[in-house]
């Protein structure tokens, strides 16, 4: 699930960058640092702004300068529940490894319906019910997170497809779509259109949040966090 969150970190500048011109390193330095990394709790997707940088403090001894920066961002955070789509990036007799944007998920072969079989004399090796169901490497698959784990940097999920509506997902949205679907999605019975319609809407909101960013529209980008 996606949050506005406001965040705080420390960045130390070397003194050749001193000058008219130390918030806008300081904005760089930060934007490299934190987009697209882990906390261990959520995922920082995008840094919106710095609506606070401190004075630079020069550190004893060394004559670099630290900075606190105060800034909003869009975080991922998964939840145990939560229904998400996965690419498969690879499969064995063991079960299913997927990627949900940066977070890596195990499906057991003991949480996949015992209809769908480990196939490994097929082209490439996969589980198929000989039917419409085939899960193999670079498939769609709808997944529900039944656990998370966090480390230092890092975090790993494991997940589910023995539910309804849960499992290889045939989209053309997401086939032909250049960004990874993640965020939550609703299987409720008529979900099949209403899921692809949440990615869409995800995705659609962090495209808005990109673009409001870089026009430096504050007031479009909160209205297209709202939606």
């Amino acid at each position: 699930m996606f949050f506005l969150h406001e965040l705080e970190r420390t960045i130390t500048l070397h003194p050749s960058f001193f000058g008219p011109r130390t918030k806008e390193y300081l904005t760089t330095r930060l934007l490299e640092d934190v987009e697209g990394t882990c906390s261990g709790q959520y995922y920082i997707i995008c840094v919106l702004d710095a609506f606070s940088i401190s004075e630079g403090r020069v550190v004893p001894g060394s004559g670099v300068a630290e900075y606190t920066i105060q800034y909003r961002a869009v975080v991922w955070r998964p939840f145990k529940g939560e229904t998400v789509d996965a690419i498969v990036t690879s499969v064995n007799r063991m079960g299913v490894f997927a990627d949900v944007g940066a977070l890596p998920v195990f499906v057991s072969n003991h949480l996949i319906p015992p209809d769908i079989k480990w196939d490994p004399n097929a082209t490439p090796p996969q589980y198929t019910d000989n039917g419409d169901q085939v899960i193999e490497k670079g498939t769609h698959l709808r997944i529900k997170l039944i656990g998370t784990r966090s480390d230092v940097g890092s975090m790993f999920a494991i997940g589910s497809v023995k539910e309804d509506f849960l499992g290889s997902v045939i989209s053309n949205y997401l086939c032909q779509s250049k960004l990874t679907p993640i965020g939550h999605f609703d299987c409720s019975p008529s979900s099949e259109a209403k899921a692809t319609r949440s990615g869409m809407h995800a995705e659609k909101v962090l495209e808005d949040a990109f673009l409001a960013r870089s026009s430096g529209s504050m007031a479009s980008l909160l209205k297209a966090l709202k939606r």
